[in-house]
């Protein structure tokens, strides 16, 4: 698979990020019900087009990673967090979720932060793998914090300096 173009999501991609948010929706990441009719649009008031980064294969978007601000304080506007991030079925292996990931922490970086940070279910290895293959280190664990699909799941926060 050739690598994707990584860049600034845009307006006229919310259809398409929208319908990928949807198929990749799974509760090995997703602590929300599954989406359903009407649904819900990927932009909001909260999170606009410059959150978002995604990987572009060929005019097709494949990923996508979200980056805000994990709290509205002024003594943590030097954190980024990532607050989504997901890769067709299609395009999964194929390093786009390393590119996003390492495009985002270039964006934090060019934001001005120092740290990033990131919360990920403890069940969900193959995303503790590859963010820890990129830096991120296990900075607390809040034991059984969901309960999904009948599992009590712990909720793992892992940051990295930049």
């Amino acid at each position: 698979m050739p690598v994707p173009y990584i860049r600034h999501a845009r307006y006229a991609d919310e259809e398409a990020l929208g319908r990928l948010d949807r198929r990749c929706w799974s509760v090995l990441h997703s602590v929300q019900p599954r989406p359903g009719p009407p649904y819900e649009p990927f932009f909001n008031d909260r999170f606009g087009p410059l959150d978002h980064l995604v990987a572009d294969l060929a005019g097709e978007v494949v990923g996508y990673i979200r980056l805000g601000f994990p709290t509205s304080l002024v003594s943590n506007a030097h954190v980024r967090q990532i607050q989504g991030l997901a890769v067709s079925e299609e395009a999964r292996g194929a390093g786009v979720g390393r590119a996003l990931l390492r495009a985002v922490q270039d964006e934090a970086r060019r934001q001005g932060a120092r740290r990033v940070t990131l919360r990920v279910l403890g069940h969900n290895t193959p995303a503790r793998e590859l963010y820890e293959s990129e830096g991120f280190v296990v900075e607390g664990v809040l034991p059984e914090e969901f309960l999904l699909d009948g599992e009590y799941v712990d909720d793992v926060l892992m940051g990295r300096f930049l």
